[in-house]
């Protein structure tokens, strides 16, 4: 069975991750969408910790979000809450 994803999200996903990690529109494409949503979340958490000035901990639990604002700060919602 083939899940659809809603097309919105797919694009902010695979551009959050390509542009962070400057992977190619292919290549986030090909990652199954559990594991390219869950590289959003993980980028977000790097990105709040480092917005509060706190060095990346990869213990502790993600709570960003792949969307901005205008002036391309990342919010602090995560991915359920779009």
């Amino acid at each position: 069975m083939i899940q659809l994803y809603d097309r919105d999200t797919l694009f902010e996903e695979v551009a959050f991750v390509a542009y962070h990690f400057g992977w190619s529109h292919n290549e986030v494409l090909e990652l199954p969408h559990w594991e390219r949503h869950k590289w959003c979340e993980e980028i977000s958490a790097i990105n709040d910790r480092m917005n509060d000035g706190e060095a990346p901990s990869r213990n502790e639990p993600n709570q960003g979000s792949i969307l901005d604002d205008s002036e391309g700060t990342v919010l602090s919602n995560s991915l359920e809450d779009l």
